[in-house]
């Protein structure tokens, strides 16, 4: 029994070290929002969105097959995607949530593969707005922003690869807000 336990052990010690490195460096773009569960009970207004799976290939095949092209280029930009999650919370009244819950998603923000891509502060309202990306390579594999001001919190999560370009093109169309990116010169 004891000569069997030993090379299982081997086993089993080698496998952990050789895939531990490269588990950590295939880090999802998935936020864990476990610690905002509380605020539910605290908020006036709660919205939950789990956009993944069925809902999301549905999603994709109805905005290919549709013969309004804008639609069509939507579901091309969004072709690639995994999974998006919002999570929205409004309060009765000026500090009703505790701040430390917020900043744990920030802080999970901060972990390698993660990038700032903006960060605004404003003292109305003590309104703090981040917004992240993570990038597997060239590709952008996640989006994350983060929205608290004193009477709300908000964040939302998008996984998988957005082209860019794709939806900048739609920027101003069809409820998206109209945003310029500069393209590079190379590809004019």
């Amino acid at each position: 029994m004891r000569s069997l336990i030993q090379p299982l052990l081997r086993s089993t010690l080698f496998i952990l070290f050789v895939l531990c490195p490269i588990v950590t460096q295939a880090q999802s773009a998935r936020l864990r929002f476990e610690n905002l569960n509380g605020l539910e009970t605290k908020a006036r207004d709660v919205v939950e969105v789990n956009i993944e799976g069925k809902i999301l290939d549905l999603a994709k095949r109805v905005l290919g097959k549709t013969n309004d092209a804008n639609a069509k280029k939507i579901g091309q930009a969004i072709s690639g995607l995994e999974a998006i999650y919002v999570r929205a919370y409004k309060f009765e009244n000026e500090n009703e949530y505790n701040i430390a819950d917020i900043d744990e998603i920030r802080a999970q923000l901060q972990s390698p593969g993660w990038e700032r891509l903006a960060n605004v502060r404003s003292k109305k309202n003590s309104q703090k707005i981040d917004v992240f990306t993570m990038f597997t390579g060239n590709v952008m594999s996640g989006v994350a922003v983060v929205l608290s001001e004193s009477k709300s919190i908000a964040v939302i999560n998008v996984i998988g690869p957005i082209d860019i370009e794709l939806l900048t093109e739609l920027s101003g169309k069809m409820n998206i807000p109209h945003f310029e990116i500069q393209k590079d010169k190379d590809k004019e």
